[in-house]
Order: C-alpha cells, then sequence, then structure tokens
C-alpha cells in the first residue's frame, strides 16, 4: 500500500518512513503542505497520507481542505499527527477533511493500527464504487452483447441530432437486421443465436470509430450512430460494416454458421429539423427496402422516397426478415 507523508523536520520524516517500510508501504515523503497537495492530486497518487499539522506553505488542515475539494479523484485516508491536544484542536483538524488524528510524540504499533482502519475503509469504499459502475453498466448496456441498450443509443442518436444541427455538421443512422436469424434460433437453438449476436456485435464494435456509438436497438436489429461522418462516406461505412459480418462465418456450437445482414441509411443533413423517432422511421423503410430487395446489401433512405411513399400507401404486412 502507498503511503505519503508531509513533515518539515527531516528526522520525523525519517523516522516515520522507517517504521512503514518495515511494514511494507510504499512510501513517498515531502518536506512542505504545497508539494503533498500536490502529490495527493496526481492520477496514481497514494491514498494514504500521514501529514504534520505544522509546515511551511501550507499546514496539515489546509492540505486537507485542498484534498476535498477535489472530489473527482479517489478517496484519500488523511491522519494529522501534531503535539496539539485540546479538544477544540481536535475538532478543527476533524472539520478540516482529517480522517484521524494521533498526538506525537506516537507509539508505532498504534499508528500501525490505525492505518489499518484506514485500508479497512478505502477497501470499502473501493467496493462501493464497483457495485456503483456495475449498476451503472447493467442500467446502459445489453446484457447480452454489452453494446449500449435500446433506451441510451435512441437517447444518444437525439443528442447527436441536436448536435450535428448546431454545428452543421452530419450523423448517419444505420439500422441493421440480421437477416433470417429467425432460422437460426430455430434450427440451432437460441444458446447458438445468443452466440451469433455477442459476435455480431463485436464485428460492428471492430468496424467503426472509437467515437462513434453501436446500440442493440431490439432482437437482431442494431442501431449505429457515425459522428461527424461525411455524407460521402457513410454508405462506404455501413458496406464495411456490412462486409465485416458476411465475409466469413460465425464460430458456433453448432459449427460455423454464414451470416448476412441488411441496413438502411440515412444522413441526418438530408433531413433537415426531424424528430429522431420519425428519422428512425426513414431508416427503417430503408432497411426493409434493403430486406425485399435481397437482403444482405445496403439501402439509403431518401427524402423525395419519403414522399412517395406517403402519397402511395404500401399494402401493410409483415417484415421481411
Amino acid at each position: 500500500m502507498r503511503i505519503l507523508i508531509a513533515d518539515d523536520d527531516a528526522l520525523s520524516r525519517g523516522l516515520l518512513q522507517k517504521t512503514l517500510e518495515r511494514a511494507d508501504y510504499e512510501v513517498t515523503t515531502v518536506a512542505d503542505g504545497r508539494h503533498a497537495v500536490e502529490s495527493l492530486c496526481q492520477p496514481d497518487a497514494p491514498r494514504l497520507a500521514l501529514l504534520d499539522w505544522m509546515m511551511p506553505e501550507l499546514d496539515g488542515p489546509g492540505v486537507c481542505r485542498e484534498i476535498r475539494r477535489h472530489r473527482e479523484q479517489s478517496y484519500v485516508y488523511m491522519i494529522l499527527l501534531t503535539s496539539r491536544e485540546s479538544k477544540e484542536d481536535i475538532v478543527e483538524g476533524l472539520e478540516s477533511g482529517a480522517d484521524d488524528y494521533l498526538v506525537k510524540p506516537f507509539d508505532a504499533e498504534e499508528l500501525k493500527a490505525r492505518l489499518r482502519t484506514g485500508e479497512r475503509i478505502l477497501h470499502l469504499e473501493d467496493r462501493l464504487v464497483e457495485a456503483r459502475e456495475q449498476m451503472r453498466f447493467k442500467a446502459t448496456h445489453d446484457p447480452l452483447t454489452t453494446l449500449w441498450n435500446r433506451g441510451v443509443i435512441v437517447d444518444l442518436m437525439g443528442r447527436e441530432l441536436v448536435r450535428s444541427q448546431r454545428e452543421h455538421g452530419c450523423t448517419a443512422v444505420i439500422l441493421g437486421d440480421l437477416d433470417h436469424f429467425k432460422n437460426v434460433n430455430d434450427t440451432h437453438g437460441h444458446l447458438v443465436g445468443d452466440q451469433v449476436l455477442r459476435e455480431v456485435a463485436r464485428r460492428q464494435l471492430l468496424s467503426v470509430r472509437s467515437y462513434d456509438f453501436v446500440g442493440r436497438y431490439g432482437g437482431e436489429e442494431f442501431l449505429t450512430l457515425l459522428n461527424n461522418c461525411p455524407p460521402a462516406s457513410a454508405l462506404v461505412r455501413a458496406e464495411e460494416i456490412r462486409k465485416a459480418i458476411c465475409t466469413r462465418p460465425v464460430q458456433t456450437d453448432a459449427g460455423p454458421l454464414a451470416i448476412t445482414m441488411s441496413l438502411g441509411v440515412l444522413l441526418s443533413c438530408d433531413w433537415g429539423h426531424r424528430p429522431a423517432d420519425e428519422l428512425l422511421r426513414e431508416a427503417d423503410a430503408a432497411l426493409y427496402a434493403a430486406k425485399t430487395a435481397g437482403r444482405n446489401r445496403v439501402m439509403q433512405a431518401k427524402p423525395e422516397e419519403s414522399r412517395q411513399r406517403v402519397s402511395t400507401p404500401q399494402p401493410a404486412g409483415e417484415r421481411v426478415r
């Protein structure tokens, strides 16, 4: 465990360092409060700190107050060391943000026992942070593919459309659907179908940039958002996704399976200030066109085709899968 010692007295600092190194701590030392703050604010800073009350530049309570202002960093357990013993001093030290208080001259065994208490608290905090992050991940990601779930990817789409309109840019919306996926489940079972979905999700992620978004829209449908996408590149990049799915079989417990995907592409710059749900319907219509044209292809949603569909009602029917 790493620990910082901040003490302007070289003799006291050296004694503390030897005591803690014998107890298997990795020790960093500084001689004033300002350097203590700098050390504790580093990305990989020690999370235990022994701070002398009286130091140049900044005293121990001042260091505690500075560190507590940096709430984005991991918690630092800080113990003040001082010869002051009055209740008023103890209250002042603890209210500055210190976690514990040890009066000089200290007993080495008592010091190590208090540090072990700090380690237990830090361990508990780490577990709470881990649990919080796990809950956040489960609330925002699809449990099977670990992609963004439907609620999040649709929300991200709305945000990206607003940003594109504000910056006069273009977001490419790609709605993809696996071809004949029902046959995979009916023939090989849902566990094999799940293996296919996980691999398809992985290939899609590898086909886009790190700052693009990929989500599971539902079932075997996936929604991909290409941010700041030049209009001339959108169909090319959708083709790259399609080829990533179909060029080699997916390895499953039932053996290698040939999988293809049909995709509908929409460019936000073609559609003006339309709401996200309307644009999703247009991307879905382009996907339907790709299905009816033979599957395993990319079709683009265009405003003139949308107007034609409105003027010529289409017969109702189940989507071609």
